[in-house]
């Protein structure tokens, strides 16, 4: 975590923007819960753990901050609700997600589908693509077993 924290602090700073304890507490939160998908609030009560003496205001700013140096990823999954994600070290475009309409569970995908769709888009439209969300809704598999286990005892129950 901490060369990740490294990194992060030279970003910052190759922007011209410092690692104040603030954001540092912030930063941390966001890579101890990597796997999750916080949303604002959640960093903030998270943060607030660690510096009760911060506030949702500043954790707000410092998310849009790390957003905008493309640290973070802010992203909406179709709750209305802004979830932010850290970038993957070295990647350099937003990696993409599942998200299961029954349960809500998101699961992350970090392979580039999207090169050759990038070049068609570069190559026939002239479009230079700086970035690229692309989100799945469906079942996950866990969804889809319980699913067929309800139709299969259903059956049984009507025999």
């Amino acid at each position: 975590m901490e060369h990740r924290l490294d990194r992060i602090k030279k970003e910052l700073h190759a922007q011209s923007y410092k690692l104040t304890p603030q954001r540092e507490a912030t930063v941390r939160v966001l890579l101890e819960r990597e796997e999750d998908h916080l949303s604002a609030e959640d960093v903030y009560l998270l943060v607030k753990d660690k510096a009760p003496e911060i506030g949702l205001a500043t954790v707000y700013r410092t998310l849009e901050l790390l957003t905008e140096i493309e640290i973070v990823d802010k992203i909406n999954f179709g709750d209305g609700v802004s979830r932010y994600d850290l970038r993957k070290e070295g990647a350099k475009h937003f990696h993409h997600h599942l998200v299961c309409t029954e349960c809500g569970s998101v699961e992350e995908i970090t392979d580039d589908l999207l090169e050759d769709v990038e070049e068609i888009v570069q190559t026939d439209w002239g479009f230079i693509v700086k970035d690229h969300r692309l989100t799945f809704h469906g079942i996950c598999q866990v969804c889809q077993d319980r699913i067929c286990r309800n139709c299969e005892a259903k059956k049984l129950a009507a025999k």
